[in-house]
């Protein structure tokens, strides 16, 4: 199973518009060094500026979350909480094994440039399911281990709202009124539409991992599966929507 899945940074200016891309997908136990690279030894994580240390760093899978180690002896790596308001840890010099506890994530390090970067994202983060405790065994995992508190959930709410309001509805929100209903909220006043279908396209691919082809629809395959998925299995339902700003009442004709 992957517990981690590494956003590998653009190979440059020739990479073809709109390419996906790249991902290193990573099991427990697997790690990943990030850096420049030696002549012949290439890593895994590829920074190309001249800033960045040869072998700066490592990625290290574990269960539901990953670590850290910072190899340089000078410079402070950040991690940044892409779902936070400026939440982020600092990694200091030669700590090794950090760990890092946001399911979305940006590495940053000190470059010649802008600051060198790179995205992990730790999908399977447990929850707990409100199911019986003390039990022998291995814990089960959750096939949809969804944060209600994360923006991902927020924009799956928001398209999944009109259906759970009335089941009848045949229309799924686009992205611009998705983008409208949210950004009443403090914590999603500067979502933009890029970040929106970097939401769903999280969704789709890693927490609900809906497989190709999507089925053609008047409101996008992808949201009208994404929709049906999440209605079906419950995993957003009724009591969520207060987590949506209060609607305004429909103007008197």
């Amino acid at each position: 199973m992957d517990t981690v899945i590494v956003q590998l940074p653009s190979p440059g200016p020739d990479m073809a518009p709109g390419a996906a891309p790249a991902l290193l997908r990573m099991g427990p136990g697997e790690t990943a060094v990030f850096g420049r690279g030696e002549p012949g030894r290439p890593v895994a994580i590829p920074l190309s500026d001249q800033g960045v240390s040869r072998r700066a760093g490592e990625v290290a899978a574990a269960e539901d979350y990953w670590r850290l180690s910072n190899f340089s002896t000078t410079a402070t790596y950040v991690v940044e909480n892409l779902e936070g308001a400026g939440e982020h840890i600092k990694v200091a010099p030669g700590r090794l094994g950090a760990p890092v506890p946001f399911e979305l994530s940006r590495v940053l390090l000190p470059a010649l440039g802008e600051p060198a970067s790179f995205k992990v994202f730790a999908p399977q983060h447990a929850y707990l399911d409100g199911g019986q405790r003390g039990a022998d065994g291995e814990h089960t995992v959750s096939p949809f281990a969804l944060d209600p508190t994360a923006k991902y959930f927020l924009v799956l709410l928001a398209l999944c709202e009109p259906r759970l309001r009335s089941p009848s509805t045949a229309a799924v929100p686009g992205v611009t009124e998705v983008l409208a209903r949210l950004r009443a909220l403090p914590s999603c006043r500067g979502l933009t539409r890029s970040a929106v279908n970097y939401h769903i396209d999280y969704l789709v691919c890693t927490k609900l991992r809906l497989r190709e082809p999507y089925e053609e629809g008047p409101a996008g395959g992808k949201r009208e599966e994404l929709v049906a998925l999440a209605l079906k299995f419950d995993l957003v339902r009724e009591e969520h929507l207060a987590l949506l700003p209060a609607r305004r009442p429909a103007a008197r004709p």
